[in-house]
């Protein structure tokens, strides 16, 4: 799968200096694989999980770090894209301010 605009991970492991091994792994495994529907990624990540959003569309939440980071993104299984939207802490994903937002 082609992650789009990798360097936006690299931003977000400046941030948490904490998760960006964690964050390598997650591109190292996104990429590494070509994930054909939901159920195919769920062999790879099993406990990630799909959200809607208030565009009606859904998007994926991966655990990063345990359960310390949350990592949104969308994914185009039929193009074979993933764009990697939100990196939040547990905390702030359970505000659920970005569900309005996407």
């Amino acid at each position: 799968m082609r992650l789009i605009k990798p360097s936006t991970l690299r931003q977000w492991a400046e941030k948490y200096p904490d998760a960006a091994e964690a964050l390598a792994v997650w591109q190292r495994l996104i990429e590494g694989n070509e994930f054909p529907h939901f159920a195919a990624l769920r062999r790879v990540f099993p406990h990630a999980d799909q959200v809607a959003v208030k565009s009606r569309r859904n998007v994926t939440v991966f655990n990063v770090r345990g359960n310390h980071y949350r990592l949104i993104a969308a994914l185009h299984y039929n193009r074979r894209m993933c764009f990697a939207l939100r990196f939040l802490t547990h905390a702030d994903y359970d505000k659920e301010h970005w569900k309005t937002e996407l």
